[in-house]
């Protein structure tokens, strides 16, 4: 067991839904264990700048159905110098903070590591990124919200669509991952699907998006067509693509892209409650004397994951669901 008295919690890079349900989880979690909690602001630069706000339960009351994070988040460059993790490190001993929570991405994980390296204290993370894109847990705090803002957007898309018998092409966020695009796309009834999992497709490659086109305008004549597309899989990006489309095929394609209202809104319950549970498990770990963890979810069991590997992306998005949709596109 190891003797936690003061905790220290940021969150850093792109904001999900959920992080203030994690937020909460922690304050609680530690207040009832009799740990007091200081909360940097603005990720990284908070705790390079000193910039913290000690959290306290009432703190954290009604918070849980917000999105955003109560505490800001900002990418951070200082933290990549030399002289940044060290000063990082620094800043924690003068307060006394015997552990560190980060609730990120893999980015933010890595950034831990780098402190860690000049830290004498523990340090734990907690999966909080829209892209699902960190490996060790099964879903991340964030992913299930964008899923749903995500669908709701291409069922609205599919309305006008439907009303003027046109291509659209949804672009949704993800990064290197198509975790979102996959799962909004399936659940929102696309005809084709375009990820990094699938394939790169160039302009030299259109026939492979023409094709099926073409093979369902035979079948149902002028209908509307869906296209879910992952960031960053088209060179110049979707409405590149769009463009292209509409060159190859003489037919009007427009392209939709989401951005990051992806991000945004209230969690839904899925979100909140494995903030939850990830949040309070963070908390528990640590005073078991978990050090460069992170709190996942697998099967619906808590575990803790080495954080040096959680952006070795060894995760795949589901194989069935890949080969399904593979097998289906042409319909």
């Amino acid at each position: 067991m190891a003797t936690i008295k003061r905790i220290a919690l940021l969150t850093s890079g792109g904001d999900a839904p959920g992080m203030n349900a994690a937020i909460r989880a922690v304050v609680l979690t530690a207040a009832a264990c009799r740990i007091e909690v200081i909360g940097f602001e603005h990720g990284y630069i908070g705790l390079l700048e000193q910039e913290y706000r000690t959290l306290l339960p009432q703190h954290v009351h009604n918070i849980i159905q917000r999105g955003g994070t109560i505490l800001k988040s900002a990418r951070c460059p200082a933290l990549q110098t030399p002289e940044g993790p060290k000063l990082a490190a620094d800043n924690l001993q003068q307060l006394n903070i015997d552990a560190l929570i980060v609730i990120g991405g893999d980015g933010s994980f890595r950034g831990a590591l780098e402190i860690a390296r000049y830290y004498d204290g523990q340090i734990i993370g907690v999966p909080g990124t829209i892209d699902n894109d960190v490996d060790g847990t099964t879903n991340t705090i964030g992913y299930a919200t964008a899923i749903d803002t995500a669908l709701d957007a291409i069922d609205k898309i599919r309305d006008t669509a439907d009303a003027f018998e046109r291509i659209f092409l949804v672009e949704l966020m993800g990064r290197h991952s198509g975790y979102i695009s996959l799962a909004a796309g399936i659940a929102g009834g696309a005809e084709q699907i375009i990820c990094p999992e699938f394939s790169q497709i160039t302009p030299k490659d259109l026939r492979q998006i023409t094709t099926p086109i073409q093979h369902a305008q035979l079948l149902m004549g002028k209908a509307s067509y869906i296209i879910v597309v992952a960031e960053n899989s088209y060179p110049g990006g979707t409405t590149a693509l769009a463009e292209a489309l509409t060159k190859a095929i003489g037919i009007e394609c427009r392209a939709c892209i989401l951005g990051h209202i992806q991000r945004g809104g209230s969690p839904v319950g899925a979100d909140r409650i494995l903030a939850t549970k990830l949040g309070a498990y963070a908390v528990e770990a640590l005073q078991q004397g978990a050090h460069l963890q992170m709190a996942g979810e697998v099967h619906g069991e808590v575990t803790l994951y080495p954080l040096a590997k959680t952006g070795n992306r060894t995760k795949a998005i589901d194989p069935y669901l890949v080969r399904w949709q593979q097998q289906v596109g042409s319909y």
